[in-house]
């Protein structure tokens, strides 16, 4: 049997004017995606802003789920979900970001796109995304595909109704990393395979 990797799926209600924006479509509460590659949340990545008090200057970043601007807002909600891969996917997957973050000053927000999704209009931009974007062309770097949408016109709800996605929390984002942080005092850099069961959700609330 071939040994499984994972990744992780991070639905939140940031309350930006982008997730705003696709909430309007949707109609749904958690409106921004970002892909993890460990259930800790130490390494996480998505496209939004760049900088927390400027909405206009917007791409490529890697996401401090345990900084001030998540984490001082504790009623953030959020969903994460898990991700099994081949070793290999896992592999592709995370080349594909790498390059991303490599060449990070070259990417931009894709807010053109954003505003044709609920049209259900393809704009695709050369080195450009929308959050829940960028998780669809990611995974589907590594061979993975969640819906049958193209990543263009992929929302965070699109993941939220995958079935090949497993529950792993439904809560805020501040319950979370803190549950993490009593079970695992000393880091929560966590062993993806080992952590903690899958065969229930937790869920607080």
């Amino acid at each position: 049997m071939k040994a499984k990797r994972a990744v992780y799926i991070v639905l939140t209600d940031t309350g930006t004017w982008f997730s705003r924006m696709i909430g309007c479509y949707t109609g749904k509460k958690l409106n921004h995606a970002s892909l993890a590659f460990d259930e800790g949340l130490q390494e996480v990545y998505s496209f939004g802003r760049k900088q927390p008090d400027n909405p206009f200057l917007a791409g490529f970043v890697r996401e401090n789920m345990h900084g001030d601007w998540f984490l001082r807002r504790r009623e953030v909600p959020c969903s994460i979900y898990r991700c099994e891969v081949s070793g290999p996917a896992w592999r592709r997957i995370r080349n594909y970001v790498r390059f991303l973050d490599k060449n990070k000053d070259a990417y931009t927000y894709n807010l053109l796109g954003l505003l044709f999704v609920a049209a259900g209009i393809r704009m695709e931009r050369d080195r450009a995304y929308f959050c829940s974007q960028f998780v669809a062309a990611a995974l589907s770097a590594g061979g993975v595909r969640l819906s049958n949408k193209p990543p263009c016109l992929t929302t965070p709800q699109d993941f939220a109704e995958s079935d090949r996605l497993q529950p792993v929390f439904h809560g805020t984002l501040y319950e979370y990393i803190h549950g993490l942080k009593i079970r695992n005092p000393v880091s929560v850099q966590l062993d993806a395979e080992v952590a903690f069961p899958y065969n229930r959700i937790r869920t607080t609330g």
